[in-house]
């Protein structure tokens, strides 16, 4: 059965609204300004970035302790490897024992180390030369950068 026009309630002037504490509220809506939006954009905003932040934050926390625990392995690895080379050395010595005398054993095996070391500080002296710590093209760049911002040319 269908309610004809003349029985129906009366609409009610205002759209019913819900407040934030749950509650009815029957004001009418009110238009929020353009300050008031620029605020809760900039609040947004706000919150976003500092989100992004702490996000980043976590992830470099993580990705620090990976990295910490490789290089833990890393120099685990180079003390194994030196050891390894003493042992290697001290074997080679107690070798050449059975053929020579045990001192003259150990001179040549010092001696051939010896000669293994200053190969190495030459070649790496020589290479440490030729690093260039000057940033060549990020000051090229800049240099370009303000001789346009002197003659923009656009």
């Amino acid at each position: 059965m269908a309610i004809s026009a003349h029985e129906r309630p009366p609409a009610p002037a205002t759209t019913p609204r819900w407040t934030t504490t749950g509650q009815r509220s029957t004001e009418p809506p009110t238009e929020p300004s353009i300050g008031d939006l620029i605020a809760e954009i900039g609040a947004d905003l706000s919150q976003l970035v500092r989100d992004e932040i702490e996000l980043a934050k976590a992830e470099i926390k993580q990705e620090s302790t990976k990295a910490g625990k490789a290089v833990g392995m890393l120099g685990g690895a180079g003390y194994a490897g030196h050891l390894v080379l003493l042992l290697g050395s001290l074997t080679v010595v107690f070798a050449l024992a059975h053929a020579m005398d045990i001192a003259w054993a150990a001179l040549i095996v010092t001696a051939v180390w010896a000669v293994a070391g200053a190969i190495l500080y030459v070649n790496g002296r020589k290479q440490l030369r030729t690093v260039n710590l000057k940033p060549e093209q990020t000051v090229e760049t800049v240099k370009e950068d303000a001789r346009w911002a002197r003659h923009p040319i656009s």
